[in-house]
């Protein structure tokens, strides 16, 4: 997630920069055909070029609404489990009258909550963070599920048994969603609370199993390919035709101009071209990148900073001192 104003045009144009070059090709060697070989059928009717590109910004539009739709609902779901985190830090506190246990469903919560996020950044074949612009762009900020392993995290809060386990399992949240419903109703058979409240926190766990199938929904079902496909499709056939169609439309501004671009407006195709294109090609890499709110990208859902919040503000109920920091943002990035 980008924590600053804005993104400045520099890191923008940083992003996009292999674009650009494709891009500059693309204008260039139209023009030089056009009106330094003489290939002057290159011109196509402009009325073709915009017709295509209405198309065009209409799937454009509609790929980055979805995509938006797609990382808006992860927000409201891990924002629903840092609530129901804090619901659930109370509960082991308050309903309990062992610290040990309390403490001890409270940090299986954390693993929970390790485990998940670690699950939500694996790769998946269509997400976009493994393309060379976006490879280029994280080195400017950090992923802390790939700077640390997953068995070294949950040995902060589990036994080292119940971490082998752990990580013998296929999925490692759920089953560690079992193991602390598991706990609960050994809690409850020794009368450590009584029954309203062993229901509370079984509605609780209900609730944390529906949110990450929300979240796993979100990563394992990608934007549908064929639009993506598609729209792809679009916008690279809009982006080469363009300079086609504007080589004639100003040939015909030469009649109207004096001076030195009087028989050279042609020229301005190619930075009109690119311009033009870029917009074209930088909105389908904004989709591409919103599309998949947890692989890693500069605009991803701050999953880890959340677990980070989470973590602090649940060992704090319990009454401990020695806190983890909260996680800063590097380049107006944190994740």
């Amino acid at each position: 997630m980008h924590t600053g104003r804005s993104y400045k045009l520099s890191e923008f144009i940083a992003w996009t920069k292999r674009d650009i070059y494709l891009l500059i090709v693309l204008g260039v060697v139209p023009v030089v055909c056009y009106e330094m070989v003489g290939l002057k059928w290159l011109g196509i009717p402009w009325t073709v070029v915009a017709l295509l590109g209405t198309a065009t910004a209409f799937i454009v539009g509609f790929k980055n609404s979805q995509t938006y739709a797609r990382i808006w609902e992860a927000r409201q779901i891990w924002g629903d489990i840092l609530s129901g985190s804090r619901a659930w830090g109370a509960m082991s506190r308050d309903y309990l009258k062992n610290p040990e246990k309390s403490k001890e469903l409270v940090y299986r919560h954390l693993a929970w909550l390790v485990a998940l996020r670690y699950q939500m950044r694996e790769s998946r074949s269509w997400e976009s963070s493994h393309k060379a612009n976006n490879i280029r762009y994280s080195r400017l900020y950090s992923v802390p599920e790939r700077e640390t392993s997953l068995e070294s995290e949950l040995a902060k809060y589990v036994s080292p048994q119940e971490s082998k386990e752990i990580l013998s399992s296929q999925n490692k949240a759920t089953h560690l969603m079992s193991t602390q419903s598991k706990a609960i109703r050994e809690l409850l058979d020794k009368e450590a609370f009584v029954v309203a409240h062993f229901i509370d926190m079984q509605k609780t766990l209900r609730d944390f199993f529906l949110l990450q199938g929300k979240s796993e929904r979100i990563k394992d079902f990608p934007y549908p390919r064929q639009f993506a496909t598609i729209n792809g499709i679009f916008v690279k056939l809009f982006c080469f035709l363009l300079p086609f169609g504007l080589l004639r439309e100003f040939d015909k501004l030469n009649e109207s101009v004096d001076g030195v671009m009087n028989g050279n407006m042609v020229w301005l195709v190619i930075p009109f071209s690119i311009l033009l294109s870029w917009l074209y090609t930088s909105l389908e890499q904004v989709g591409d990148s919103t599309a998949c709110p947890f692989d890693g990208g500069p605009n991803d859902v701050p999953i880890s900073q959340m677990c980070r919040t989470a973590e602090i503000e649940l060992r704090a109920m319990l009454g401990e001192t020695d806190l983890p920091p909260t996680l800063e943002s590097k380049n107006n990035i944190v994740l």
